[in-house]
């Protein structure tokens, strides 16, 4: 089970590698050449576009769990084992 979780993070930090590669330099110098207010207002605005899909993505895993939790207990009670 270790190994199967170190491969999975291995392979997930490999495939994040390419995103960093995909900033843009236009985009970056325009936002560099902001106000400080300018900046701070970026800054905002994709704290703000990446709180639903990160809240989506929580309650997502947080139902899978729920739903494994209540399946095992299910299984695990018709097969007369004691939780």
């Amino acid at each position: 089970m270790r190994l199967r979780a170190a491969v999975f993070a291995a392979v997930m930090v490999l495939c994040a590698a390419p995103a960093f590669s995909q900033s843009c330099a236009m985009c970056y110098g325009s936002a560099k050449s902001t106000s400080k207010e300018g900046q701070r207002a970026i800054n905002k605005g994709v704290i703000v576009l990446l709180l639903p899909p990160f809240a989506f993505m929580t309650l997502g895993i947080w139902m899978a769990v729920q739903y494994g939790n209540r399946r095992d207990l299910e299984q695990n009670q018709e097969h007369g084992f004691q939780a």
